[in-house]
């Protein structure tokens, strides 16, 4: 159970971050990456400046959305470069 709401968590992640950074989602997949991955950058963020991501599913969604903007802001400056 824990597994599928860390999924759900990074989808929604993901979609948020491509609203904010892009104007709009990558698809389901790409989603879904995104948010997974903007997960363990939000995580490892917020504990390297000493910020405690809360519990819960929102604190969670906060912090993979925080990441996935991260990631997301990373992808298109090495893509401009």
């Amino acid at each position: 159970m824990n597994f599928l709401m860390f999924l759900l968590i990074g989808l929604v992640a993901g979609w948020l971050a491509g609203i904010v950074v892009r104007g709009g989602g990558m698809g389901l997949l790409g989603n879904l990456v995104v948010g997974v991955v903007g997960a363990f950058i939000g995580g490892t963020l917020f504990s390297f400046f000493g910020f405690a991501s809360g519990s819960g599913m929102l604190g969670s969604l906060l912090v993979a959305t925080v990441g996935a903007v991260v990631l997301l802001v990373l992808v298109r400056a090495i893509k401009r470069a």
